[in-house]
């Protein structure tokens, strides 16, 4: 398979049976008012539908991704093993799992395909209908199993339980919280918009080679994705620290700038805060305790858990053995929670 320009700096390599396709939206309308002739939505499908007695599919477990990432990072050797294996939470012999890598990354329609900056602004509420069209005009399905989605992933399937109550049995949010991005989430992502964007190689979106900006900024991405005990072990001394540094350095390279920086400002519509009361579906929300996006210190998430009907908050302890953020590209360290959310759907 050819590498991904979009895909994950840390994203591990495939080792699956997907099926792939690609679905197109003629003249799409962006929450914005733009509108694009053609969105091309790529995905991967593991596993066999299976219909109910009235015939309607009713496997069908949507999975979604983190910025910056696509579906691939979800179909790598560890999540594989930990979760879509025989025998394990997800087990593709028994679920239809879809992987839609969300508009703007992977191989669906994205700034880097020749718009550039001239490509609509797209919002995570489009990420959401696009993911809504895929499953029902494209796939056939009209209610969902669950939803388990990483980071961006689990803003989505916040507001998938918010905007459609009740096409879902159950979602499960990992490193999310059901509020506007703001505080250490908000300022790592101005920081590197504004490197790009004040880089003079930028261009206007119109560069020829990644504008500094990004590749310089990367690491101090990089760093707040990481958990602070593990970064301790990692970078004990300042020949660490350089080499974390080259390293991130490196792991920029294949990323298009404008691609990250329309990722990264997507998330501005997001704010599933108010209407968290009017959920209907089963909740389970896996953050972890060294995630510098989504703070443990805030102690705000017990108190968002408790407007959701049938919502539970579940904070696993972190470690020199986690990755903080990045935790969640490791499911063999929470696959007991997806375990256990799995038995929680009627």
């Amino acid at each position: 398979m050819q590498q991904n320009a979009m895909a994950s700096p840390w994203q591990a390599a495939r080792n699956d049976g997907a099926a792939e396709s690609d679905a197109a939206f003629k003249n799409y309308r962006f929450r914005d008012g733009e509108v694009l002739p053609e969105v091309r939505i790529h995905y991967a499908t593991l596993g066999t539908s299976h219909r109910d007695n009235s015939g309607q599919i009713d496997n069908a477990v949507l999975v979604v991704h983190w910025t910056g990432s696509d579906g691939n990072a979800l179909l790598s050797k560890n999540y594989m093993e930990a979760l879509f294996a025989p025998g394990k939470p997800l087990d593709a012999s028994r679920y239809f799992l879809i992987f839609p890598d969300n508009v703007g990354h992977g191989r669906s329609s994205k700034p880097s395909d020749g718009l550039r900056a001239q490509f609509p602004k797209y919002g995570y509420g489009d990420m959401v209908d696009l993911q809504y069209r895929l499953l029902t005009q494209v796939l056939g399905v009209k209610h969902l199993r669950a939803i388990l989605g990483m980071s961006m992933g689990g803003m989505n399937a916040w507001q998938w339980a918010e905007s459609h109550p009740d096409f879902m049995d159950g979602i499960m949010p990992v490193v999310s919280m059901p509020i506007p991005v703001s505080g250490r989430n908000l300022l790592w992502r101005r920081i590197v918009i504004n490197s790009i964007q004040s880089d003079p190689d930028y261009k206007a979106g119109d560069y020829s080679s990644p504008p500094a900006g990004w590749i310089k900024t990367f690491p101090l991405m990089r760093m707040m994705l990481d958990g602070v005990p593990h970064l301790q072990e990692v970078v004990p001394d300042q020949a660490g620290a350089d080499r974390f540094i080259a390293e991130a350095q490196k792991q920029a390279m294949p990323t298009d700038a404008n691609d990250i920086l329309y990722s990264l400002r997507s998330s501005s519509d997001y704010n599933p805060e108010a209407e968290l009361h009017s959920i209907k579906t089963i909740v389970y929300a896996l953050n972890f305790s060294d995630d510098a996006f989504n703070p443990a210190e805030l102690q705000n998430m017990d108190g968002l858990i408790a407007k959701v009907p049938h919502g539970r908050f579940v904070l696993q302890p972190g470690s020199a053995q986690t990755f903080g953020h990045l935790t969640m590209a490791h499911p063999e360290l929470w696959a007991n929670h997806v375990a256990e959310f799995i038995r929680s759907l009627p």
